[in-house]
């Protein structure tokens, strides 16, 4: 469990703030009653406690049975190398192992590789030891060249998100049957972070050679759980691999994930027993789920964050070079620093997330080795027009944020509104099927959009492909060369206090484009039948399933 810090919603707001804020809460809320009243969920206050840390149940679970879980979304493509989104990586938790993965005290600890990593040649060349007898979903036995096969896709592939990320590695060989080398350009600590997410997945060569760019119709891994069949928006299903090298310790014949974007229906279907495991609940639905006997609640500090990403330069796509956007917003940061100042995170927290998450106005969340600790500027209307009125701009400044199709993010986007009303802006809502609007993010068809990252352990997950020139992730196509110098100073540093530094810096200078605007720091919730024991969610927010059952002694 990671100990929480002093953050910026820890100091309570001066007299005058709090009657505004007050005002502005009343006025919020009653846009979203109205929304509630038609359909919307319930805005009750909270009555019952979350209480601390609780990452999995360990009691002991009988053999065999279907698990049923309702994801917020509908995953991206079922490619390692293509994907980018957060329930796509819960998906690849069951089917897709990694050759290290994160554990419950968040530390980095092998998966499909036997040992850590060992280092030569001034962090330049870095050796990794497989594991022994590991074949994939198909039969295909797991070696080095069906490691450097994955590897060599990620970094080549047309399209790879991967191709960013692993932009230090110049060269991967095979060494043998059990040892992959990686040459870099220089020495990159973030590697390892790296190779415990979806740059460690690694893919079978007979399958990749198969199926070609149809891969991801095909997803062919090792992992407790093999491909069976996808509906698209419906379903994924994985059956039990018999050809998994742990196959006797696992339970489960069969895992279903199922796509449920609206929280209310995520939890009427645990209610009524169609489901067991409701990923991603929504604040307002922990507090109906705490109330309810047959349900129990994992739930520990997430790595990721909400927020606002804006549009400043994405005109040929995330990753290609910036371009020019005329809109007020895109054209002068004082205007997005005006944004950013009519927004008042605590208040936020308090009607969109029930006070169940934390503010934050940064990347890096709080209570990890890296958390800057900086407060968070108040909301200041006053500042906000006399940069309004500086930069020359006509009123109101009219933004149009896309947002998912969810009661959450309509909450979100309705608060946004409100609040940046009072500063100057007309903003305008575009709800838009998750999927879809990842895509128009990607291709830079978007003025201000919502961010929901899951987060990851090393800082540069949290920043670099968001804020790189040049990053796969990068939908607000920022270019500024210090962020890029600073990027390249965190990954080479080894030194803890040294590298704290350099992402003090860097989060400071990040904030300073008002780019992407950091509301709030998530808790990850999952609501699950008490039928079920053994699932495992830790800080990364993925729900795992290896060791899940259905409870002995239970119906």
């Amino acid at each position: 469990m990671r100990p929480r810090t002093s953050g910026p919603s820890d100091r309570p707001p001066p007299t005058r703030h709090r009657r505004r804020a007050a005002a502005l809460a009343a006025r919020v809320l009653c846009v979203l009653v109205v929304a509630a009243t038609a359909g919307c969920a319930s805005l009750a206050s909270p009555t019952a406690e979350v209480g601390a840390d609780r990452m999995t149940d360990p009691r002991p679970v009988r053999d065999g049975g279907t698990l049923a879980i309702a994801l917020k979304s509908d995953p991206d493509k079922l490619d390692p190398s293509l994907a980018s989104t957060a329930v796509g990586r819960t998906v690849f938790a069951a089917m897709c192992e990694k050759l290290y993965d994160v554990d419950a005290q968040d530390r980095f600890v092998p998966q499909l590789a036997a040992a850590p990593p060992t280092t030569s040649d001034g962090g330049r060349t870095v050796t990794i030891k497989l594991r022994h007898g590991v074949r994939f979903a198909d039969g295909t036995r797991m070696d080095a060249e069906a490691v450097k096969t994955s590897l060599d896709r990620h970094r080549t592939l047309s399209g790879s998100v991967r191709a960013s990320e692993l932009k230090p590695v110049t060269s991967v060989r095979a060494v043998g049957d059990d040892t992959v080398r990686l040459r870099l350009k220089k020495p990159y600590v973030p590697l390892l972070a790296l190779l415990a997410d979806r740059s460690g997945m690694v893919m079978s060569p007979t399958a990749l050679k198969r199926y070609g760019d149809g891969f991801a119709s095909h997803p062919t891994c090792v992992g407790p759980f093999r491909y069976a069949e996808r509906v698209v928006g419906d379903r994924i299903v994985l059956d039990k691999d018999p050809n998994y090298y742990d196959a006797d310790s696992v339970h489960l014949r069969r895992v279903i994930y199922r796509t449920i974007t609206d929280g209310n229906v995520r939890l009427a279907n645990l209610q009524s027993g169609d489901i067991q495991v409701g990923d991603q609940m929504d604040p307002v639905q922990v507090g109906r789920a705490l109330t309810e006997p047959g349900l129990q609640l994992f739930n520990s500090p997430s790595l990721g964050y909400y927020g606002l990403t804006l549009n400043i330069g994405n005109t040929k796509g995330a990753g290609a070079p910036p371009g020019r956007i005329d809109t007020p917003i895109a054209r002068d940061v004082r205007v997005r620093e005006a944004f950013d100042l009519s927004l008042d995170r605590a208040l936020i927290n308090t009607i969109v997330f029930q006070d169940r998450y934390r503010p934050t106005c940064g990347p890096l969340p709080s209570g990890t080795p890296y958390a800057t600790g900086a407060r968070c500027p108040a909301r200041d209307l006053a500042k906000a027009k006399r940069l309004l009125k500086a930069a020359k701009v006509a009123t109101p400044v009219r933004v149009r944020l896309q947002i998912s199709t969810t009661p959450e993010d309509n909450r979100l986007g309705q608060v946004v509104q409100a609040m940046a009303k009072e500063a100057g802006f007309a903003v305008s809502l575009a709800p838009t099927e998750f999927a879809t609007g990842l895509e128009h993010s990607r291709a830079g068809d978007f003025q201000a959009a919502t961010t929901n990252w899951s987060g990851r352990l090393d800082p540069a997950g949290n920043i670099d492909v968001f804020t790189g020139t040049g990053g796969a992730q990068n939908y607000g196509g920022l270019s500024d060369p210090a962020i890029d110098r600073l990027i390249a100073e965190g990954g080479a540093t080894a030194g803890k206090a040294a590298r704290q530094k350099i992402y003090a810096r860097l989060v400071e200078r990040v904030r300073a484009q008002h780019t992407v605007l950091y509301l709030i720091q998530p808790t990850n919730y999952v609501s699950v039948t008490k039928k079920v024991a053994g699932l495992k969610v830790f800080g990364d927010g993925l729900i795992r399933v290896k060791d899940a059952g259905y409870a002995k002694g239970g119906n």
